[in-house]
């Protein structure tokens, strides 16, 4: 049987990390119930691992208590690390830290490794990361990519798996990470039967249609911020990217090398974005037709369109406006 430690962190913890093993626990162990239905052998001994026996993961009204110490789990298959309020080594808790190291060791030791949400930041922390393609919640990307900016992070992506690591995007999205490695460890009839069980939509890849795009303006170009702010303001008229960057003082090449410096996105891409996040809240907050929102954010060319919006979200207008107007 191969052994799964849920790490169990005692501080810098948030309700989301409750969350995320309680469900972690409860799939599993639903998982290895239908395995044992169906007269197979379980496939994971699950354990709620932590850095000590001396403290238990206390947030507000709830409580949660390892069963098991990292001194005495020296072998691991499987690592789950839950959403934490972790975001770098230097600024982990003592017991924090332990944990960390121990799961640098363990990888080395041949353990596959899957964070869930802001997990992601312990998992870089440990310096597994490096080099990879990795996701997170997108509301923490900026602050992501300026603790590590050599992790290929990919905000759009649900679950990425690379080299025995897994990571997702943020919030109850893990539920569709546990489903990826129920399919990948037990087989895809346990996922079936789990997705159903638990009523979670099955072979979601994307959380692009979550984002909410907040502009990128952590940084310090005072030229650049000034023409996000000029875009934003006009995003819904005829706006060159040409024509912008004369207006900034720039050739079009030092416009576009800043631009990308300062938000990771080019120009062109920026101003796409902004467009796709305002036809986003008309389709939210209105009865418009798609082709009125269409040109209420300055397309004239309805496949046009449609193909940003759906290269940016995941997903058709049409599809989007139906799914989040609850006036339809």
């Amino acid at each position: 049987m191969k052994q799964l430690s849920i790490l169990i962190p005692d501080d810098q913890t948030s309700m989301s990390t409750i969350a995320c093993i309680i469900g972690t626990y409860q799939m599993f162990i639903t998982a290895n119930s239908y395995y044992e239905k169906l007269d197979k052998q379980s496939v994971f001994k699950v354990d709620l691992v932590s850095a000590t026996d001396e403290k238990l993961l206390k947030n507000e009204f709830l409580t949660i208590k390892s069963n098991l110490t990292i001194t005495k789990c020296p072998k691991n298959d499987l690592i789950i690390i839950p959403a934490t309020l972790i975001r770098s080594y230097e600024t982990a808790t003592k017991n924090n830290k332990l944990l960390i190291d121990w799961i640098q060791v363990q990888y080395k030791q041949g353990a596959e490794i899957a964070s869930m949400c802001a997990g992601s930041f312990m998992l870089a922390s440990a310096g597994l990361l490096t080099g990879r393609v990795c996701s997170t919640h997108w509301a923490l990307a900026e602050s992501f990519k300026e603790l590590f900016p050599n992790v290929n992070l990919q905000t759009d992506k649900l679950i990425t798996d690379e080299n025995g690591i897994y990571t997702n995007g943020g919030a109850y999205s893990f539920l569709h990470l546990l489903l990826y490695l129920v399919e990948k460890f037990y087989d895809r009839q346990t996922a079936i039967y789990c997705a159903k069980y638990f009523q979670i939509d099955l072979d979601r890849n994307q959380q692009s249609e979550f984002l909410i795009f907040n502009g990128h303006k952590n940084h310090i170009d005072e030229v650049v911020l000034e023409a996000q702010l000029y875009m934003e303001a006009n995003y819904q008229d005829k706006i060159s990217i040409e024509d912008l960057s004369v207006k900034f003082g720039l050739s079009r090449r030092n416009f576009d090398r800043r631009f990308i410096k300062a938000t990771g996105l080019r120009p062109f891409d920026y101003l796409q974005r902004l467009k796709v996040e305002a036809a986003k809240k008309y389709f939210e907050n209105s009865r418009k037709s798609v082709n009125e929102v269409m040109y209420d954010v300055g397309y004239n060319d309805t496949k046009a369109f449609r193909e940003v919006f759906y290269r940016i979200t995941g997903i058709a207008p049409t599809d989007y406006k139906e799914k989040y107007n609850s006036g339809n």
